[in-house]
């Protein structure tokens, strides 16, 4: 869905799971990718992946809580240009994480967002620091597209 919008970008994959979204992304033309992912299990899928696909010296993984990484990412002055949020659904942690992003920012004006989230969680037009730009239904998922506010 976001073609040639990740050609060089730098990303970050919160939640990572699988790493499927920050895979993806590399094998697009992302220049870089961080995975944040708290299940070892999960880690070890990822680096398995990743290996597999030849990215590994394009990555860092990080293990531990979303809200953690971001607050080391944030004071890091770590930047990134498209932002994947895929949290467990239904937890609350789309809003929750939106905030930790907006007062631990790791976006530039330009940047974009990518949530994933169950259609029974939905994302209002306006959050605090961001702005839906557009979103795309898929059965009981919703992909929204998300940036600062302000901008778009």
């Amino acid at each position: 869905m976001l073609g040639e919008e990740v050609d060089g970008k730098h990303v970050l994959d919160l939640f990572a799971g699988t790493g499927n979204l920050g895979i993806e992304a590399l094998s697009r033309g992302a220049v870089r990718a961080v995975f944040v992912e708290k299940e070892k299990l999960a880690i070890d899928l990822i680096k398995k992946n990743l290996s597999h696909c030849g990215f590994d010296e394009r990555v860092r993984i990080i293990r531990g809580e979303v809200e953690r990484a971001i607050r080391h990412l944030h004071r890091k002055g770590e930047v990134f240009d498209l932002i994947f949020l895929d949290p467990p659904y239904r937890k609350g942690l789309v809003q929750e994480t939106l905030g930790i992003l907006h007062t631990h920012p790791l976006h530039h004006d330009d940047s974009i967002l990518v949530v994933e989230h169950d259609r029974r969680e939905p994302l209002s037009e306006s959050m605090e620091g961001w702005v839906l730009v557009r979103k795309r239904p898929f059965r009981d998922t919703v992909v929204s597209f998300i940036a600062p506010s302000g901008q778009r």
